[in-house]
């Protein structure tokens, strides 16, 4: 039980600090809500952590990590649960759709998808959310580069 404990807390915290350590230009302010986003590659996260969420880890695999906080007055943000569409497209224009799901881990709620990428894929994130209760979709676009170790 207390190994369980112990991983949950360092998944969230580790989904945490991806989700929120970057800064502003890993969030959007739309309105009421905030949103929170990163795409890392998943040989990144540790083990246990990644076996914990059901993450393949792999130098090749990213995993777009979203997270809807409605704003309240004197705290960060309560995490909302929201309807997340994903896509990304390389450079050639491909077009990839992301199947993202909702985890629930004791109150932080993380909206996670993965995809396959190539050495030096350079991506461009498309994202749509509509936070719970919301009828608003709320779109946001950011580019990354991958590398994957050889």
């Amino acid at each position: 039980m207390y190994k369980n404990t112990v991983l949950k807390i360092l998944g969230a915290l580790l989904l945490t600090l991806t989700t929120l350590g970057a800064a502003a230009e890993q969030s959007v302010d739309v309105g009421e809500y905030v949103i929170h986003y990163n795409a890392l590659n998943t040989d990144n996260l540790l083990p246990q952590v990644a076996q914990s969420y059901g993450i393949t880890r792999s130098p090749n695999r990213v995993l777009l990590n979203i997270t809807v906080l409605k704003k309240v007055m004197g705290t960060t943000g309560k995490p909302v649960s929201a309807d997340i569409t994903a896509t990304a497209t390389n450079l050639n224009n491909q077009l990839y759709t992301i199947d993202m799901r909702e985890v629930d881990d004791g109150g932080a709620l993380y909206h996670l998808g993965t995809l396959t990428v190539n050495h030096g894929d350079t991506l461009t994130f498309h994202i749509t959310a509509v936070p719970e209760g919301s009828e608003t979709p709320y779109k946001l676009k950011f580019q990354k580069q991958f590398y994957v170790a050889r």
